[in-house]
């Protein structure tokens, strides 16, 4: 019956496209969070069946996007196309998507996160989200922010539906004493991967579209699967061939074209999954056998500016105090242990509890507070690890 509609769909869009002038309804303008290698497939495929549309596509991260989008349509695009499922929530909430027969947006693929390390590592691959704090990795993972990736932000949010708030915030407070770097983009830590540093935090597809550069990724567990999305934009030039395009995205063509090796996502549709299990890479087919947890993206909605600025409070903007604390915290004495306790507890306090982040008002004042509580706990976390190593 859904192929069935599908079908209709397709076929409606074609005659009401064929019933528009030419100037209307010869281009399909695209905003996306994807880079080049990962649409121009569907880009190609797509116009192969419709040569009379001309596409026309702009990279832009997630936030950006939302950010303009949120402002109104000004560009005209006609989509948006990325993998941070909150981010449709967010617009939907401002009333800037476009229902086209598919709801206000619609999955096309699954993807989870975890992390990815060269070949050539000279460590064992940490085996679960704990082992990543290991003083051994110490300086040798790096993770992106946040607010300049939409990948970024999904995989935060992973750790605290799974762990919840507290502790969750907890396990990323110490997390960031083992980071190398905070890096601006997504991309940017998987590019540096044996250079720069040695485990990058990043979500499957990126990882595993680069195998063939040696880079292994292994899931977090649990699996928490995050639906990737796409809608039609309220003010788009073109929603005929937006309608068009959503089809074909979700139609067992474009279905295909997500396990191509050059991009290695996970269909949405049962069928093909199931159809193709046995081509399936390894690494998608034990995630495929793992239990999932569901990603609640309108939970992530919820609370998308706090989850953001908490982290930029609490681990960007003094991140090189915060990993130096940790470092001379790993350092001191192991039989120091009511200290060493005392400066965990106070690193790894997140003093905005999830009962206060609903209640938080975005904006300046909001963002004082919690810089204050901020340097309140390191300064108390560096008071304590001083007088701690004048004993030693």
């Amino acid at each position: 019956m859904i192929r069935r509609i599908a079908r209709f769909l397709a076929f409606l869009s074609v005659a009401l496209w064929g019933a528009l002038p030419a100037s209307a309804a010869d281009e399909l303008h695209i905003l996306t969070s994807y880079e080049a290698d990962f649409v121009s497939p569907f880009l190609a495929e797509f116009s192969d069946r419709h040569p009379e549309i001309s596409i026309f596509h702009l990279n832009k991260n997630t936030n950006a996007a939302v950010d303009e989008l949120i402002r109104g349509n000004a560009r005209q695009f006609d989509l948006f196309w990325a993998s941070a499922s909150e981010a449709f929530e967010l617009l939907d909430e401002h009333a800037r998507l476009a229902d086209l027969g598919f709801g206000s947006h619609s999955d096309f693929a699954y993807s989870a996160v975890g992390w990815a390390w060269k070949n050539t590592m000279d460590l064992p691959a940490p085996q679960d989200w704990n082992a990543l704090l290991d003083p051994a990795y110490s300086g040798r993972i790096t993770m992106s922010h946040p607010m300049r990736s939409g990948t970024t932000h999904s995989l935060i949010e992973t750790i605290l539906q799974d762990r919840g708030w507290e502790a969750g915030w907890a396990y990323l407070l110490q997390l960031a004493g083992q980071l190398k770097s905070i890096s601006a983009r997504s991309f940017g830590v998987l590019e540096g991967l044996g250079d720069r540093h040695d485990i990058g935090l990043t979500i499957d597809f990126l990882a595993l579209q680069r195998a063939d550069q040696g880079v292994l990724f292994r899931y977090g567990r649990p699996i928490i699967i995050t639906p990737a999305r796409i809608a039609a934009l309220k003010g788009g030039r073109n929603p005929d061939a937006a309608q068009l395009f959503i089809a074909f995205l979700l139609s067992p063509e474009g279905q295909r074209i997500l396990l191509r090796p050059d991009i290695r996502r996970i269909p949405i549709n049962d069928g093909i999954r199931a159809e193709l299990a046995e081509s399936l890479i390894p690494e998608l087919r034990a995630a495929l056998a793992f239990s999932w947890s569901r990603y609640d993206p309108e939970l992530a909605r919820k609370r998308y500016w706090q989850v953001n600025e908490v982290f930029n409070t609490f681990i960007a903007r003094d991140f090189l105090r915060r990993r130096d604390l940790w470092r001379r915290l790993n350092d001191l004495d192991v039989r120091a242990v009511q200290d060493r306790a005392m400066i965990t507890q106070i690193l790894t306090h997140m003093p905005v509890t999830e009962a206060g982040q609903r209640l938080s008002v975005p904006g300046r004042s909001t963002l004082l507070a919690w810089q204050a509580e901020s340097r309140r706990l390191l300064d108390a976390a560096e008071a304590r690890l001083t007088a701690a190593e004048l004993r030693q």
